[in-house]
C-alpha cells in the first residue's frame, strides 16, 4: 500500500496547507504508513460527504488520529446515532446563542485581565499567557466549577494537550485518567449538589433517562471528561493561528481594530482559514470507493477538515483572508452531519471576544517564529508577540 506522505515530519506553521494543496491535487485520498496506518481525505467534497454519512462512516471505532482514547468512550463523539442523541440533547440546549449569551461579560473580564500583565510586561506568548487560559477558565464558569477545579483543570489541561503534540502516550495516559478523575468528581458533587438542568451541564446529563432508565454513570463521566478536553484545545489553537495572521498583516490588524462591527465576519474566515481540526477520524464498515480509490473496511480515515476549508474549487482564491466570501456556509470549520460541533456557539463567542480583547491592546507583531501543532490539531502551539508602546 502506498505511503503517500508522513506527518510526522517536521512541520513550520505554513507547510502543511502547502503538502495539503500538493495532495488535494495530486493524491487527494492519501495513505500514510504512520500510526498504524489510515487514509486522509483532503477534499472538501469528500469530507463533507464522509461527516455526513454516519451509517457508512462510523466514529465509534476510531474518532482522531493518531488514537488517543485509552482510558474509556466519551460521548457523545464516541458513539453513533442513535446512541450518542440523548448526550447531545442534553447539552445542545445549554450552549445555544442565548444560553451562551450570559458568559459575554465573563469572557471579557476573563480576557481583559489575561492581557494586563502581558501589555505591562511588552509582550509574552499568546498562546501559553493568553489563548491557553481563557477557555478553561470560560469552561469553568459554564460547567459552574469551583475556583480550584479551575486551577487544576488549567495544570492538567495543558499536560494533556504538551503530552499529545509530544507524541508521549505514557504522559498521555497519565494526564487522561487525571481528567477522568476530575470529571468523576464533578459528577459526584452534582449527585449529593444538584443543580437546574437550565444551567448546569452535569445536571442535565443526570437527568436524562431513556425508556426510564438514567444514562451510565460512567459514559457520563466520559462525556463531561470530552467536553474538558475539546473546549480548551480547539480556542487555544485558533486563537493563536490569528494572532500569526494579524502580526503578518498590519493593514488587517489596523482595519478590525478601527471597525469592531467586521469581527464577527473576520472571525469566520479565520475559522475557515486556520480550522485547527486535521485528524478527526471515521472508519468505513465496509469496503468504500473514493475518487477510484478502495478503502478497506475497519481501516481508519482521517478527514482533514483543515485542507477541506482551503479547497480551491470551493472557495476561491482559498489561502488568502477575505472578509466577504459568498459561500462562507460551505465551511466545514465545525464539521458536518450529526457531529457538528455542539458548542459552535459557545467557540464563536469565545473568538469574537478574545479577538475583540486583543484588538483593544496596543498593536503588536510577532517576536518570533511560531511553533507549530501535530495532529490531530493544526495552528500554533507557541505565538511570541511584542506591543507597541501605547503612545507610540
Amino acid at each position: 500500500m502506498a505511503h503517500d506522505y508522513d506527518p510526522t515530519r517536521p512541520e513550520t506553521f505554513d507547510s502543511p496547507y502547502g503538502e495539503y494543496a500538493a495532495l488535494r491535487a495530486g493524491c487527494p485520498v492519501a495513505h500514510s504508513d504512520s500510526w498504524g496506518g489510515f487514509w486522509a481525505l483532503t477534499r472538501h467534497e469528500d469530507v463533507a460527504m464522509a461527516a455526513a454519512d454516519w451509517q457508512t462512516f462510523v466514529t465509534s471505532r476510531q474518532n482522531v488520529i493518531p488514537k488517543v482514547a485509552f482510558t474509556g468512550r466519551r460521548p457523545p463523539l464516541h458513539l453513533d446515532p442513535p446512541e450518542h442523541t440523548p448526550y447531545r440533547r442534553a447539552l445542545a440546549p445549554l450552549l445555544t446563542e442565548r444560553k451562551v449569551a450570559r458568559l459575554e461579560p465573563v469572557i471579557r473580564t476573563i480576557c481583559r485581565d489575561l492581557l494586563v500583565p502581558m501589555i505591562a510586561a511588552g509582550g509574552g506568548d499568546i498562546v501559553a499567557d493568553y489563548s491557553a487560559h481563557m477557555p478553561i477558565a470560560v469552561f469553568a464558569h459554564w460547567m459552574n466549577l469551583p475556583a480550584d477545579a479551575v486551577a487544576e483543570l488549567t495544570r492538567v489541561g495543558q499536560r494533556y494537550n504538551i503530552a499529545v503534540q509530544s507524541n508521549d502516550i505514557d504522559a498521555t495516559k497519565e494526564s487522561s485518567l487525571l481528567l477522568y478523575d476530575m470529571a468523576r468528581d464533578i459528577v459526584a458533587d452534582r449527585k449529593a449538589n444538584p443543580m437546574p438542568v437550565d444551567e448546569d451541564a452535569t445536571s442535565a446529563l443526570l437527568a436524562t433517562r431513556v425508556d426510564g432508565a438514567p444514562l451510565p454513570e460512567e459514559m457520563i463521566v466520559g462525556t463531561i471528561r470530552q467536553v474538558l478536553v475539546v473546549g480548551i484545545i480547539a480556542p487555544s489553537v485558533i486563537i493563536g493561528s490569528i494572532a500569526v495572521h494579524l502580526g503578518r498583516d498590519r493593514a488587517l490588524q489596523d482595519q478590525l481594530r478601527a471597525d469592531r462591527s467586521l469581527v464577527p465576519a473576520a472571525i469566520e474566515e479565520f475559522l475557515r482559514l486556520y480550522t485547527p481540526y486535521r485528524g478527526f477520524a471515521r472508519t468505513a464498515v465496509e469496503d468504500v470507493t473514493v475518487r477510484g480509490q478502495i478503502i478497506p473496511k475497519d481501516d481508519p480515515i482521517a478527514l482533514v477538515y483543515a485542507s477541506a476549508n482551503r479547497d480551491e474549487t470551493v472557495f476561491e482564491d482559498a489561502d488568502s483572508f477575505r472578509l466577504d466570501r459568498p459561500n462562507m456556509k460551505e465551511s466545514l470549520a465545525f464539521g458536518r452531519g450529526p457531529h457538528m460541533c455542539v458548542g459552535a456557539a459557545l467557540a464563536r463567542l469565545e473568538l469574537q471576544v478574545a479577538l475583540d480583547a486583543l484588538l483593544s491592546a496596543p498593536p503588536f507583531a510577532l517576536a518570533g517564529e511560531p511553533r507549530q501543532t501535530r495532529f490531530p490539531e493544526i495552528g500554533a502551539l507557541w505565538v511570541p508577540v511584542r506591543f507597541e508602546d501605547a503612545v507610540g
